[in-house]
């Protein structure tokens, strides 16, 4: 499942390979071709599953394997935020500025809420040595 968003930036294979080489990955063939279908045209949500049907039906040949492998190297460089919605399902979201989402049950959609609407306060104190990364707010919606 995956779900879009606008963004008016095109990204080509030059300008797709100095992204991955500039959040520290080497730009292997895969690794271009897998940022090439995420960062194309807007920001989208998508999973491991629907990013292994896109590149096939794009002529790139990779494993489910390594396209886990390589979106939890992109989340771990910056480039994107895995946003899990319950313990089988994880997406991958390109949009990686502030903002919370809320999640469609009935077709595993994800929508983005703007990070100015949602106030997160009284988050308590990590345990000693700890710091706060990020919060993480799911709203789980339904058709009335």
């Amino acid at each position: 499942m995956s779900v879009t968003r606008k963004k008016p930036v095109k990204a080509s294979a030059e300008s797709t390979s100095a992204k991955v080489r500039a959040a520290g990955l080497r730009p292997t063939r895969q690794r271009i071709a897998l940022a090439g279908l995420l960062f194309r045209d807007e920001d989208r949500h998508v999973t491991a599953e629907a990013l292994h049907e896109e590149a096939a039906k794009a002529g790139v040949r990779v494993s489910l394997a390594t396209i886990y492998n390589t979106l939890h190297q992109f989340t771990q460089a910056g480039l994107l935020n895995e946003v899990v919605v319950d313990s089988g399902r994880a997406y991958f979201d390109t949009n990686i500025g502030d903002h919370q989402h809320f999640y469609v049950e009935e077709n595993g959609a994800l929508i983005d809420i703007p990070g100015e609407t949602i106030g997160i306060s009284n988050v308590p104190t990590p345990p000693k040595g700890m710091a706060v990364d990020r919060v993480d707010v799911v709203v789980r919606i339904k058709r009335a």
